[in-house]
């Protein structure tokens, strides 16, 4: 199977491509690296999760905002490459988080982004990953990832 057609598997669709909304690049190319902007929790051209995880949503819809985002971040990847079979590892994988003072659930919740890139990739997505807290998100959003990955040659 294909990255696409794992994706399709689980029963989600690889988005369009988000636009940049401020003045940088969705994603750029070095070498055989490439690197991905930020990826909100986009949902047909919108926010689909705001607030803080721990206060206004559960950690349960912290892990599917990761996912999300996961999954936009997964897009940009596709359109810089052509295809996800031109992935050879997805390197690392970093996520952002808005959460509740107090809230200790962060691994759980990036697993989201973590449990879709091993699937879609298999054993080209054993990534390395840092998790960060933000006291203020764009948009309001619930978590941003950010996606590094090596291109076959």
């Amino acid at each position: 199977m294909t990255p696409e057609e794992r994706i399709a598997g689980l029963g989600l669709t690889l988005p369009p491509p988000a636009a940049a909304v401020a003045n940088y690049v969705p994603w750029a190319i070095t070498g055989n690296l490439i690197m991905t902007s930020g990826n909100l929790p986009w949902r047909d051209g919108k926010v689909a999760y705001t607030g803080k995880i721990g206060r206004e949503l559960s950690a349960e819809q912290g892990y599917l905002s990761c996912q999300l985002s996961c999954l936009n971040a997964i897009a940009q990847l596709r359109d810089s490459a052509g295809t996800l079979a031109r992935i050879r590892r997805v390197v690392r994988l970093e996520g952002t988080m808005g959460v509740a003072e107090g809230f200790d659930g962060h691994p759980k919740c990036l697993n989201g982004a973590s449990d879709l890139i091993n699937t879609v990739f298999e054993e080209r997505g054993q990534h390395t990953r840092m998790i960060y807290t933000n006291p203020v998100m764009p948009l309001n959003c619930t978590s941003l990832v950010v996606l590094y990955a090596e291109l076959e040659s």
